[in-house]
Formats: structure tokens, sequence, C-alpha cells
């Protein structure tokens, strides 16, 4: 036997080991996958184990994300810092092995993934940052940016809706250095495949524009090897399917016994017999750990050879590389000066404001790279004067997702992931339910994702129920670690977009209005603080009416001339709860329990604010068809309805 060959099977028996110790986990995808995943580290992927950060490297990964104990064997073996013991903590708490890939836990894990379609999804949005950071630095006789982003996909991946809207966006934009590695064992926890998905991938893939490759034995290295040096020749972005067996080598390979089950201390036994190794448990020969430091090294030289290219380049064109290294960097910006808050005189949606800001700040701001699923004129975040990014036109910088919301969620992520630019992706707020996994998975990452959600009520009107949003705010609001934005005027909003532009590693979602709205007398830039007075009451402190966005001008109108009644805007509930107490009591006195909340959408999560003994104005139907103020009218939000209420509460 090779020494590959030892190295591979080293790897499946470290995986094994993993899912065995653990005794949960998947070690089918390991046994099956190890030949192809050991390929690429070893022959295509260019990282350097001793610096993950370096901004060139390739990238990598797991989009099936349950094979995890694969891509832990791997850091392992190919040395960045898992360790033996890490290895047999795998999926314990607080270990650096946990079940699914975790991003920003585990170094060298590029992307969290799990939910099956994300990763191939990030992926396309690695290899679109790639083209574009390219376009911006790359210059006839210096190739700054050139690396491929390479993901192991499975027939689970390919199944999911978000990989084939993803992939027919790589497709159209021929991102010809995205390479995804299709594990093909045509197993899933069911049972086979052929039950569900009969279709076939690469004639699929053929039609969504890119190369596709087939390798008949997912043992063959050096057909594996083969197919990858053809996928880097081509100008499309290439799928290579290579036929496996889950579970490989075991008793019950080819079966869906193997797929989330250890296989038992006998089968184990025999797995080990059967690659002839030792029955020790997380064992790596010397001859073994020796070619494996010989590897590593190989690939450091590597990555030096390409480090000498960026060498050159930080001497011919230093401003450019000293910009090119700080977009990788955090740095904290105010992007508006105070006087542009107080622009704003004319009644205004909400989105027309978002629109105007984007476009004033990106003037300055060239790194600003995003874009709207089909609606960019609607949603207002097309940069003017600004050409597409496209296959043929990589210097573009408004970015059409098409019709496919969650996959340009998954792909901002990707964006992001990779690096150097910021990003935005934008719908109707009503059709942020189908981006749900991935900005889930932005919050998750801490990513500072902006994701601009436009029409965000009733005021949607025309469209009807099955266009107005009333459920989809309290969805965005229960997601750990987002932040949810929804202004009142033109000075909220600017605030709103300098915040969310300047974020660290928070997402950030903004709910902007379709109808015009009035700009508010005393409301505030100072949206960071979630809530503030913006009337304050008239003699002593007897109700409280809390609103949000387009509610916020009712409200006042609604109060006009009731004494001992304040205001309080609250654009951002998250942010308002991560204040201080002084803060807290100061705008919402505990004294105070007559509170009134009026948001024209779902009352869940206002009793929170409220209180028991509160009221709230709110909708917890569907909406209806019919012109903006008529559905408004209609549901009871009418300034001299709503004063009433206030009156007699």
């Amino acid at each position: 036997m090779n020494i590959d060959k030892k190295a591979i099977n080293t790897i499946r028996m470290l995986s094994v080991d993993q899912v065995e110790r653990a005794n949960s986990g998947h070690p089918g995808m390991p046994l099956g996958a190890a030949p192809m995943a050991y390929e690429l580290f070893k022959n295509h992927i260019i990282r350097d184990s001793k610096n993950m950060n370096w901004e060139n490297r390739d990238r990598f990964i797991l989009s099936a994300g349950h094979g995890s104990a694969l891509l832990y064997s791997l850091l392992h073996t190919f040395g960045y810092g898992l360790t033996i013991d890490d290895l047999k903590d795998f999926r314990k708490l607080g270990s650096l092995t946990p079940g699914h890939p975790e991003y920003g836990h585990t170094k060298g894990v590029e992307a969290t993934t799990g939910p099956l379609g994300q990763g191939i999804a990030m992926a396309v949005g690695m290899a679109i940052a790639e083209e574009k950071l390219a376009a911006i630095y790359n210059k006839d006789d210096a190739k700054l940016v050139d690396h491929y982003t390479y993901t192991i996909v499975g027939d689970g991946c390919l199944m999911e809706g978000i990989s084939n809207e993803a992939s027919s966006l790589a497709g159209t934009l021929k991102l010809k250095k995205l390479i995804a590695l299709y594990d093909s064992n045509s197993i899933s926890i069911e049972g086979s495949t052929e039950l569900a998905f009969s279709e076939n991938v690469r004639k699929r893939y053929e039609a969504l524009g890119w190369d596709t490759f087939l390798v008949e034995d997912g043992n063959d290295e050096e057909a594996i090897n083969e197919a990858i040096e053809k996928a880097k020749k081509t100008d499309k972005p290439s799928l290579i399917e290579i036929k496996t067996q889950i579970g490989f080598g075991s008793p019950n390979a080819g079966s869906e016994k193997t797929h989330g089950s250890p296989l038992g201390e006998d089968f184990t036994k025999k797995t080990k017999e059967y690659f002839e190794m030792p029955d020790k448990d997380f064992y790596v020969s010397e001859e073994v750990r020796e070619h494996f430091d010989k590897l590593i090294e190989e690939n450091t030289k590597k990555a030096e050879e390409k480090l000498k290219i960026e060498e050159e380049y930080a001497k011919k064109y230093p401003e450019e590389y000293k910009k090119y290294k700080e977009s990788f960097e955090y740095h904290k910006k105010d992007y508006l000066e105070d006087e542009y808050y107080d622009s704003f005189d004319k009644d205004m949606a909400t989105r027309s404001v978002f629109g105007e800001v984007l476009n004033k700040i990106a003037k300055d701001e060239e790194l600003i790279f995003g874009g709207s699923a089909d609606l960019g004129p609607s949603n207002k975040t097309l940069l003017k004067g600004e050409e597409y990014f496209s296959a043929e036109n990589r210097k573009g910088r408004n970015l059409t997702f098409g019709v496919r919301e969650n996959a340009m969620g998954a792909i901002t992520n990707g964006i992001l992931l990779h690096g150097g630019l910021k990003t935005y992706a934008s719908t109707f707020l009503i059709f942020s339910d189908y981006l749900k996994p991935t900005i889930r998975l932005s919050s998750l990452m801490n990513l500072p994702n902006l994701f601009v959600f436009t029409h965000d009520s009733v005021g949607v009107g025309e469209d009807g129920p099955t266009h107005q949003p009333i459920g989809q705010l309290a969805m965005l609001r229960s997601i750990p670690g987002m932040v949810v934005i929804r202004p009142a005027d033109g000075r909220e909003t600017a605030a709103a977009v300098n915040l969310a532009l300047s974020a660290k590693n928070t997402p950030v979602v903004l709910a902007l209005s379709r109808q015009n709205l009035p700009q508010l007398e005393n409301s505030s830039k100072d949206v960071k603080k979630g809530a503030y007075i913006i009337k304050k009451e008239e003699g002593e402190l007897e109700k409280i009416v809390i609103a949000t966005g387009s509610e916020v001008s009712l409200a006042l109108k609604a109060t006009e001339g009731l004494k001992g009644v304040r205001v309080v805007s609250m654009p951002s509930m998250e942010l308002f709860d991560a204040q201080s107490s002084e803060h807290k009591e100061k705008v919402l006195p505990k004294t105070c329990k007559k509170r009134i909340s009026i948001e024209a959408a779902s009352s869940f999560g206002w009793r929170k604010y409220v209180g028991l003994e509160g009221m709230t104005i709110s909708i917890d139907g569907f909406g209806a068809s019919g012109k903006g103020e008529e559905v408004f009218e209609h549901f009871g939000f009418n300034a001299d309805r709503i004063r009433e209420k206030i009156r007699r509460f």
C-alpha cells in the first residue's frame, strides 16, 4: 500500500473514531469521500496553515457539513491546529470539533454549514467576491487577487432548492474559479436517493451553465486530480461528480445505516482490518505523520510563492495594496456629517431615503457592492451611474440576484466571509420568509450583513394579503443576535443606514415603507439607543404610546391635545434592550403601567414593553387588497379612532 492510500485510510479512521467516541455523527460520508478531500488538500488548495487570515488563500467549504468529522481529520493532519485530543472531544460541549463546522470557532473552517445547500451557496458568494476584488485591484502585470473556491457537496445539498438558485446565478456569471466536488453516493437518511431524486445532476448543471466532469471511481486519486486540473482550465464554474460508496470499507458499505449512526465497536474493528490498520483508536503511524509534515511544508512553500507576487504588487502599487489590506480589517466609520440628518424636508418613503443615503455613501466607499432579488427599482437599492456586475463586466457594482431570495442571503454571507467588501441584500419584507435560514446563519456567524426589506406593512396596498407582511417583523426580531430597525422618517433612516454599514459583527434588518411619510420635527438620529421620547407628555405622565416606522407619525397625530400622554419612537427593540437600565427607565418608567403599542403588524412581542395591563394596536390576521390608505383605515389605523382608544384606555 502506497503512502497516499495510507494517509487516506488514516483520515478515514480518524473520522470513524471521532463518531465512535462521541456515539454520534456521520461516519459514512468520510469513509467514501476521504480520497477526494485528501487530493484536494494535498495538491490543489493553496493556503498556509500558519497564516489562516491570508487574504489570497484558496477557500474551502464542506457544504455537506454533517461530514464534519472528515473536515476535522483534515484540519488535524494538515496542520491547522486541531490536536488528537480535539478529535477525541468531537461533539462535546465547548469543544473545537462541534457537530457541524462553525465559522469563527475552529481555525480552518471558512463557513458555518449544516443546513444542506447553504455551503455551496456561500461558496458562490466567495467566488463572486474573488472576481469583484480582482477587477478592482489586479493589474496587467500583477495579480493581487487570484485564488479558487472549492466545495464538497452531497446529494442532499443538491436536492435543496437553494443550491439550484445559487448555482444558476453562478453559471450565468461564469464564476470560473468555483469548483464543486460532488460526493455522489446515492444514499440519504431514508435510503436510496432513487426514492426522491432521480434527475441527471450533471445534465442539470450543464443546463445551468456549468462545465461538468465525471470520476467513476471515488478511490481513483489520479482521476480525481485530473478532473480538478481540467476544471481549473474552463471559463465556467465546474461540477465534478465523483461516484463514491457511503461507508466504504465497512460491513454496512452502501447502506443508509452508515449515514447518521456510529459503526459500533465490532464494525469499527472490521473496518480497520479492511484498511489494514491496527485496532487502535485515533491512530496515526509515524510514517504517515512524517508524510503529512512534508505536505504541510510543501503547502507553505506554495503559499510563499504566491506571496512573492503579492510583495511585488505592494512595491509597484503601494496605495492600492494598503487599501486592499485595510478592506479586510474593521474600521469604525461615521459615513454622514451631522447636518445631513436634517436635510430631509419633504414627505418621503423610507425606502427612498435609504436609496439616497446609500448612493451618497457609496460615492466615497467603492467597496459597497450588493443588490436586490430583481426588485432594485422598488427597493431603491440601485447605485446610480453604476453598471451591473456580470460575466462580461466584473467592474459593475450593482449585483442582481434574480428572483432567488434564499440564495441571495447565502451569497451575501459568502461575500462577507470572503472579506474585502461591504454588501447588502434586498427584497420586500414579506419575502424575508424565503431568507430566514440565511439570515439566521448571518447571525450565527456574526456577519454584518445588511438586509433591506421594503414595503413593510399593509401600506403595500393593492397587492393584497399575499404581499402584506404581518408576522415577519416578529419572526426577524426572534432571531438571536439580529438587529431589526424600522425607522419613522428620513433622520431615523439615515442613522439606521450609517449604523448598519458601520457594524462589525452584527447583521441588521432595515424595514422600510413603500408609502411617503412626513419628516418629524423631534425625531432623532440617535437610533443606536433603540427608543427615545419623541413627544414629551404635557403635565403629569399618565400613558405611554410606543410606535415604530410609519405608525410614529400616526401616534403623534392621534395624541394631539391629549394631556399626560408620552409618545416613544422605538425603531429597534434589540438596540433598546441593550441599553442601560437608566436609559430604559427614562424612556419607559416602571411606574407608568398604561402603555399602548402601535404597529401595523402582529402584536407578538409587544407585551414585553406594554405589559399585561397594556394595549396593543396591531393586526393579528392577514391583510386586505385595496389602496394602502384604505387598508390602513380598514384595520383601524386612523388617528381619530386611535385617539379614542388611547383616551378611553
